[in-house]
């Protein structure tokens, strides 16, 4: 029979249930205790049994994280912070990737093998998080919100980094302004819309509907927007795009159209994933701090299913946008 828990237990001088304990890093043990407990462990070379302790715990320390867009190149920058969070915090990541939640909600992050969920792309008019509130699953959203706000959720302040990237488009002297936004049933996608046209209101500046695009967070929606929107008169002279991706798809439109940027064309993302700062791009964007976004969400989580959290409400925790300046932007021609 190989070394057990209680031989361990016996080593160190103290009680079974508290070398499960001190091994998890339960902070009821005392510091010393979990040095001396750790001490033992090495000493027999004992490994805990992963199928006992949750067993033990009725805990399985892993992370069911849902994402139905994995071809977005923002989402891996997302999911690594967050594996190495969840791994930090003594939990492990399983990445749920079917195209829609209705697939893998029933049959897989309900089932209990997980102890929680992370919701990367959750929808305005998704049930998932209804659900999972009525099985009493915790979860965090993360980047998106569902529509109602009655979760955790680890987001960046959608409004306002749409709010900044106006005003910068009318400081530039932009008058002539068309976005291409995101989805209008996700969150980041309608706030980002809201922030733009209420500052561009304040501004005393229409977004004209002939000049407003939405559809998914593709390249290829950037692509064929800003190729109609080259066709309308008169042609905006900047434009606004839901996150980076698209903003790519309108560069390689506005090339291919010899359209130059920024000396006739003024584009604008949001996010700064690491492809925005290429040398080929050098796209001005809406930057925020997604490595912390995800942080957050594993540990908002985490302490959800530890029961430590501070307050039953929900908690958000919000980062704030910035401008990166780059080379995709200018003041408007005559100016």
């Amino acid at each position: 029979m190989g070394i057990t828990s209680h031989d361990v237990a016996r080593l160190a001088g103290v009680s079974q249930p508290t070398v499960s304990r001190a091994l998890r890093g339960d902070t009821r043990v005392s510091a010393a205790t979990r040095a001396k407990v750790r001490e033992a462990a090495a000493a027999l070379n004992y490994v805990p049994s992963e199928a006992g302790r949750s067993l033990s715990t009725r805990s399985t320390r892993r992370i069911g994280v849902l994402v139905t867009d994995l071809t977005n190149p923002f989402y891996p920058h997302l999911i690594a912070p967050l594996h190495d969070e969840l791994e930090r915090l003594d939990h492990r990541m399983m990445l749920f990737t079917e195209r829609t939640e209705a697939a893998v909600a029933a049959d897989r992050l309900l089932d209990r093998s997980i102890d929680g969920v992370v919701l990367a792309t959750v929808t305005l008019d998704s049930t998932l998080p209804e659900e999972l509130r009525r099985r009493e699953l915790p979860f965090v959203c993360l980047n998106r919100e569902g529509g109602s706000p009655s979760s955790d959720a680890a987001v960046v302040d959608n409004r306002l980094g749409g709010e900044i990237a106006a005003r910068e488009l009318v400081r530039l002297g932009h008058r002539h302004i068309a976005g291409i936004f995101g989805p209008e049933n996700t969150s980041t996608g309608r706030d980002r819309e809201l922030g733009f046209r209420m500052a561009l209101a304040d501004a005393e500046i229409a977004l004209r509907q002939a000049h407003t695009r939405h559809g998914p967070f593709e390249f290829e929606t950037g692509a064929k927007a800003l190729a109609e929107l080259l066709e309308t008169t008169p042609v905006p002279t900047a434009v606004f795009c839901g996150n980076d991706v698209i903003a790519l798809g309108a560069l390689d439109t506005a090339k291919r159209a010899s359209v130059a940027v920024p000396d006739e064309l003024t584009v604008i993302g949001f996010d700064d994933i690491p492809m925005a700062s290429w040398a080929a791009f050098e796209l001005t964007t809406i930057r925020h701090d997604m490595h912390e976004m995800a942080r957050a969400a594993a540990r908002l989580l985490v302490e959800r299913i530890s029961g430590s959290a501070d307050s039953a409400e929900p908690r958000r925790v919000v980062l704030e946008p910035e401008l990166i300046a780059r080379g995709t932007h200018a003041p408007a021609a005559g100016n």
